[in-house]
This record gives C-alpha cells, sequence and structure tokens, in this order.
C-alpha cells in the first residue's frame, strides 16, 4: 500500500507542473500584450491559447506513446518538454519564438493528462482509486497556487521583463519531477496487456499487494487479455464510456473554469480591483481552489464521484449567477471576489476532483489511455477555443462582462441534468469489473 501511494505521489506531481504551466500565464499576459502590442485576436491566438493548441494534440496523441512506449516513459518525457518549455519561453525574443516554446509546454500538459491518471488508476486498487488519481488534481491545483504566488512575488524583480522570470521558474521542478519519476517501475496492466511481460506484471504486484491478493490482481488482469476484450476506442461497443467522457469534458470547460484562472487578474481589475491588488486577490482564488480540492480528495471515495458532482453543480449554478448578478448591478468588488471563489470552491469539490478519475475509471484495460487521450482531448479542445475567444468577448464586454458568466451559469444547469440522469457511480468497483457495466460486447 505504501508503494501504490509513494508511486502516485510521484506520478502526480506532473499535476504540479501541468497547474503552474497553465496559469503563469496569466502573470504574464498583461506585460506581453504591452511589449509586443498585439491585438486581441493575435493575442488570444498566439499568446494565450497556443499552449492550449498544444494541449490538444498532446492530449489527443497521448495514449500512443503510453500504449508502445509506456506510462513510465511517457511521464518522463513530459518532464523533459516542460523543462524545454519554460526556459524557451523566458528567453523567447519575438511572439512566434514565445508561442512555439509555449506550444511545447502544452504538449506536455496533454500528454500529462492522458499518462498520469491512466498510470495511477492501474496501479490502484478499487478501495483507493479515487483518492490516488486525486491526487493528480490536487497537485494540479497546488501548481495553480504557486504559479499565482510566484507571479506576485516576481513581480517587479526584472522590471519590463519580470514575466520572463515567472515563465522560466518552471524549469526548477522539471528537472526535479523529472528524476523521481525514473524510479517508478511500469504499469501491471500495461506489462502484461501490451507486453506480454507477466513476470514482470507479477513483481509490480507483489510490491502492491501481500502474495495472494497480487496472484488474484493478476488473474483477473490475464482474463481481460483474450482477444474479444479488444477492439478499436470508437468500436460502437465503447459507445457509452465515449459518451461519458465526452460530456464530462464538455461541461468541465464550460464552466468557465480556465477563463477565469486564466483571466483572474484582468477579471478582478475589470471589477474595481487595483493591478497590484488583482494579483494578491488571484492568490486568494488558488488557496481556496487548494482547500476544497482537499476536501474532495478525502470524500471522493467515500460519498462517491457521482455526489461530488452534485454539489459542485449546484454550487456553480449559484456561483456563476451571482457573478452575473454582481458585474449587472455594479455590486462591491469584494461581493463579486467572494461569489468567485465560492465558484472556485465548487469546481475544486466537483468537477475538478471528480474529471480525471473518472475518465480513468470508465474506459477498458487495452483502451483505456486511448480513451483517456479521447477524453483529455475533447476537455482541451474546448478549453483552447474558450481561451483563444476570450480576449475578444473581454473586450467585447469590457463595460459589464455578465452576459459571459450567464451563459455559463445556464450551461451548468445542464451539467446538473446530466450528472442527474445519465452519470454512473463507479467508487468502489474494480476495473475489470467496471468494464463489464460499461462495455456491451454484442
Amino acid at each position: 500500500m505504501n508503494n501504490m501511494r509513494n508511486w502516485s505521489v510521484t506520478v502526480a506531481l506532473s499535476g504540479f507542473l501541468f497547474g503552474f504551466d497553465t496559469v503563469v500565464i496569466s502573470g504574464a499576459n498583461l506585460p506581453i500584450r504591452e511589449l509586443w502590442d498585439t491585438s486581441a485576436w493575435f493575442h488570444g491566438m498566439f499568446i494565450m491559447s497556443m499552449a492550449l493548441w498544444g494541449t490538444v494534440v498532446g492530449a489527443l496523441c497521448g495514449g500512443i506513446p503510453c500504449n508502445r512506449f509506456g506510462r513510465k516513459k511517457t511521464l518522463f518525457w513530459i518532464g523533459v518538454l516542460y523543462l524545454i518549455s519554460a526556459l524557451g519561453s523566458g528567453l523567447a525574443p519575438d511572439p512566434y519564438s514565445f508561442s512555439f516554446f509555449r506550444f511545447i509546454g502544452g504538449l506536455g500538459v496533454g500528454a500529462s493528462s492522458v499518462a498520469a491518471p491512466t498510470y495511477i488508476s492501474e496501479i490502484s486498487s478499487a478501495k483507493n482509486r479515487g483518492k490516488l488519481v486525486a491526487l493528480y488534481q490536487f497537485n494540479l491545483v497546488f501548481g495553480i497556487l504557486l504559479a499565482y504566488i510566484s507571479n506576485y512575488l516576481l513581480q517587479g524583480v526584472g522590471g519590463v521583463n519580470d514575466w520572463r522570470f515567472m515563465l522560466g521558474v518552471e524549469a526548477i521542478p522539471a528537472v526535479i519531477y523529472s528524476i523521481m519519476v525514473l524510479g517508478v517501475p511500469n504499469s501491471p496492466r500495461w506489462l502484461l496487456l501490451h507486453k506480454q511481460d507477466e513476470a514482470g506484471a507479477r513483481e509490480v504486484l507483489h510490491k502492491m499487494y501481500d502474495g495472494e491478493t497480487a496472484e488474484k490482481a493478476l488473474e483477473q488482469i490475464r482474463l481481460d487479455n483474450s482477444p474479444e476484450k479488444g477492439g478499436h476506442v470508437f468500436s460502437r461497443k465503447f459507445g457509452l464510456p465515449l459518451l461519458l467522457a465526452f460530456l464530462i469534458a464538455f461541461f468541465n470547460q464550460l464552466s468557465g473554469i480556465n477563463f477565469i484562472l486564466y483571466y483572474a487578474p484582468e477579471i478582478l481589475e475589470m471589477a474595481g480591483l487595483a493591478s497590484k491588488d488583482s494579483l494578491m486577490n488571484a492568490i486568494s482564488i488558488g488557496v481556496i481552489n487548494l482547500i476544497f480540492t482537499l476536501l474532495g480528495l478525502r470524500l471522493i471515495d467515500n460519498l462517491g464521484r457521482k455526489q461530488l458532482m452534485l454539489i459542485g453543480s449546484a454550487g456553480y449554478i449559484i456561483s456563476l449567477a451571482m457573478v452575473a448578478w454582481s458585474f449587472y448591478a455594479s455590486a462591491n468588488p469584494v461581493i463579486l471576489l467572494i461569489f468567485i471563489l465560492l465558484f472556485i470552491a465548487s469546481h475544486a469539490i466537483g468537477q475538478g476532483a471528480v474529471i480525471w478519475v473518472f475518465i480513468s475509471e470508465i474506459f477498458p484495460n487495452r483502451v483505456r489511455a486511448y480513451g483517456q487521450a479521447f477524453g483529455s482531448g475533447v476537455h482541451w479542445v474546448f478549453a483552447a477555443l474558450i481561451t483563444l475567444l476570450a480576449p475578444v468577448f473581454i473586450d467585447m464586454f469590457r463595460d459589464n462582462p455578465w452576459p459571459i458568466f450567464a451563459f455559463f451559469a445556464f450551461m451548468m444547469v445542464l451539467q446538473l441534468l446530466f450528472t442527474l440522469f445519465l452519470m454512473p457511480e463507479t467508487k468502489g468497483v474494480s476495473l475489470e469489473e467496471l468494464e463489464k457495466r460499461m462495455v456491451k460486447d454484442k
């Protein structure tokens, strides 16, 4: 059990880099736009969303190296991509090279959202799988918090070039993570199902469980190795998990979470907070995110995935509707900040805690990496589209952006209906048993 936890913690550190990399751009957003005097469209497409387009590619293609070379090797090279991106972005002389290196970092983020949850779900037991996979989300929000704090502390350090330090500092955790991940073993399910290495799979399983339990787990995986269990991930029999993965990823981004995380300082400035205060208040967003992610981490294997989604959906609807009202009525900026923090708490305990766990559970062993790639790809396509269009809509509704938040609130009503009537509960069920429930062989 200790081995499972230690390996999960190490792999989940890729989530820290994920969170840090995606949000650190918020501190560089306005300085870069002023430095290179870019248009709203150029800024949205190349500066802010280029990393997300890299993430789309990394997510959609991440299943290929995961299956061919293994989850472990893929996770190592993800760390290398983060390192290259951090150094390249910090030293970039123009917006085009900057966009290229942000794209490289995006590849790492996208592949990470495939490889890490897949690996952790495959070395976890049914009893603790939710908690261990959710460690990835915890590290993600911890990375977001430290990115906000780092941006705040580095503001003014390099004068007009302080944004270079904000982006370049990510190289340090990238090196540490890449070294640490070399110490984890390969996934036993990957070893047996993709490499036909039963001895290797048995060795890893015996490090995870006592002898009898390890042999039972090996037998379960071996039974999943029959030819009829195969098929392409887009086969008709996988229709239900594909639909569930699409919808949970779609609603995740149509909540507006990346819109708020990426543009938090600018949104808070629009509400009437000073520039320095907006960066400081962005830290409060990271703190609330972390606290409620910890709560979700504790509850996900007790209350279950569906209950957390119901709680989060209700919180989304209330908070987003009140943010829209606060802008519409020109309410006190502190009131608006309170409802934004409620929104962040709702996300952290609901979608944030559930999405990567849920997608990693609902696909069968043989196509899990590709299924995870599909769900992650959907997530990042919509994240990229929203980030691309955000500067345009911010400019369009600069006087009063309440319609943006009203739209997000409406989408969360639809998410609540999805959760109530379509989403199954997956807590406490083995991956092999979930496959029997989710997949129709005929």
